[in-house]
């Protein structure tokens, strides 16, 4: 036999790149191949990655959070009407956008394409510290039953992976994303996530308080089995659907929804950037309202007093009024506006005596927030400095 004779299997024919995006959505298998030969090789963080590349890789983020928001407002709604399950709807769809995001990071973490170093590691920190509160949160439950509250610890371990998880995108998007419309559309996309990760277990209260108003005038939403545990576990129907102190709506609200939409503004640095943010907050909050009314799962409250507060961090921040002297105000105009809503509608429980802590709480966190990040909003844009970019692979496009 010849030397030269190669007994290796020809090589498989390498997968062409679909015409356009509806040609490749027609044929999805091919579609995964294709994008499976161009992209998933090994890289570094700090790969060349193109302004479309960017685009697509971050719009998918987008995609998973937009599920996994979906599914989790659905899942408190859900949990007001019946018992846990985990194999629910909502949760089903909540796993989707997980799997989403998983996959996300496993593809970030081996090509090293549109992040570096730090966002790198903040999106591993965030999906590793989701993954390890879900067997928690599943063991919580097999001990104590329906756990409802959204202010459990192993809730709160949830949020803070989900939080952390945006963090490492948005770190990744503004890092890389060249100045201009898109940067913008995505970079705010990525915020009203993250607004609307922090502002969540307030959800709990509005939705209970309805919930409860609904059983006493005898026409509750909730099933009998669900009202049956509750009465299992010695909870009065209040217990049970209002947990927590008066006081945590409010705190809450001011010192952590409104702290992020601080944040948002100062990072994104456009003038109606926390308006913005509140403001199709509280239009996807009404049209799920309406879609759950419609097809009889219980309703919430609106928190529509986060707008007033919304307006004035962004008026404060043009005027550059200092923390100290922004927290009252803007605690303050949030009170007045929660006080009308009251009038008009329904509010959850609150406190009124606790709001002189929170807006003295505001105040300090304001002013510790200007101090620890003054000049550092804007990120450069392009490869970092510390982080290598491996030369000629940018990638198949996707234009």
């Amino acid at each position: 036999m010849s030397s030269s004779t190669s007994l290796a299997p020809p090589s498989r024919p390498v997968p062409s790149a679909p015409a356009s995006l509806r040609a490749g959505l027609r044929r999805p298998v091919a579609l995964l191949r294709w994008l499976w030969h161009a992209y998933m090789t090994p890289g570094l963080p700090g790969r060349a990655t193109s302004p479309v590349e960017l685009r697509w890789i971050y719009t998918a983020w987008l995609v998973a959070f937009a599920l996994k928001m979906v599914g989790s407002t659905w899942d408190v709604s859900w949990h007001f009407k019946w018992l846990r399950d985990d194999l629910a709807p909502p949760h089903l769809l909540n796993s989707a956008g997980t799997l989403m995001v998983v996959a996300l990071v496993v593809f970030a973490s081996y090509s090293g394409y549109g992040v570096d170093r730090t966002a790198l590691r903040l999106m591993q920190a965030g999906i590793g510290t989701f993954l390890v509160a879900i067997p928690l949160d599943l063991l919580n439950h097999r001990i104590n039953g329906l756990d409802i509250t959204s202010w459990s610890p192993s809730h709160a371990l949830l949020y803070l992976g989900t939080a952390v998880m945006l963090a490492g995108a948005a770190r990744g998007w503004w890092r890389y994303a060249a100045p201009g419309r898109h940067r913008d559309l995505i970079g705010l996309g990525l915020w009203f996530f993250a607004a609307e990760n922090v502002l969540f277990p307030n959800q709990h209260q509005e939705y209970g308080v309805l919930s409860l108003a609904a059983y006493e005038a005898g026409r509750t939403t909730a099933e009998p089995s669900l009202l049956d545990f509750a009465a299992s576990q010695g909870q009065t129907p209040t217990q049970f659907m209002l947990p927590v102190p008066p006081w945590v709506h409010p705190a809450w609200l001011v010192c952590a929804g409104l702290l992020a939409l601080l944040v948002a503004r100062r990072a994104v640095g456009l003038r109606w950037t926390a308006t913005t943010l509140a403001a199709v907050y509280l239009a996807y909050r009404g049209v799920c309202w309406l879609l759950l009314t419609i097809t009889g799962f219980p309703p919430s409250v609106l928190p529509v007093m986060l707008l007033a507060g919304a307006v004035l961090v962004d008026l404060a921040v043009l005027a550059r009024v200092p923390g100290w002297l922004a927290g009252p105000v803007v605690t303050g105009g949030v009170a007045l506006a929660a006080w009308a809503q009251s009038v008009v509608a329904v509010i959850p429980p609150w406190d009124w005596s606790a709001l002189p802590v929170v807006a003295l709480a505001l105040a300090v966190l304001w002013t510790a927030l200007d101090r620890l990040t003054a000049g550092r909003w804007q990120a450069p844009v392009g490869p970092a400095a510390d982080t290598p970019v491996a030369a000629g692979e940018g990638g198949a496009s996707l234009r």
